[in-house]
């Protein structure tokens, strides 16, 4: 894949928490990606449900409404959207691999965001997405 595809990956990423959606758009738009938020299960599926087709889900596994694991049923049960690789993160210690079946990996909150990068990165197919260039009189924040 040329950096020219590279650029633009779009991610869904499924938390309750809004400070934690907020984050990992800053964050991943910094990197190169298009991001979409949804806050539980169920408005991540009405969003996919409506068309919308992420190449990848990141997906909190506790939140009210639906829950992670909820959503993964569901959308292994459509055949339209069986297919997109998802990612759980979770603050819980629980068997990640007995809890979940048919995900592309996991990453544990607090979220290590070059490890979760990685995951990204490798599910997607490539090394590096395009970076959006930063204004020169841009106001970087100390420590980053």
């Amino acid at each position: 894949m040329d950096r020219e595809q590279q650029g633009g990956q779009k991610v869904l990423i499924v938390d309750d928490e809004e400070f934690m959606r907020e984050a990992l758009s800053i964050l991943l738009e910094e990197e190169g990606f298009t991001t979409l938020t949804a806050e539980n299960g169920a408005r991540a599926l009405q969003l996919l449900r409506g068309g919308e087709r992420p190449h990848l889900i990141l997906l909190d596994q506790m939140m009210p409404v639906m829950t992670g694991k909820e959503f993964r049923r569901q959308q292994s049960k459509d055949p339209a959207l069986a297919s997109i690789p998802v990612v759980i993160f979770t603050g819980s210690d629980y068997d990640r691999k007995a809890s979940f079946t048919g995900v592309a990996g996991y990453v544990r909150k607090p979220i290590d965001f070059d490890k979760l990068l990685g995951t990204i990165r490798q599910v997607c197919g490539f090394a590096n997405p395009v970076r959006r260039p930063v204004p020169e009189d841009a106001i970087m924040p100390q420590g980053l």
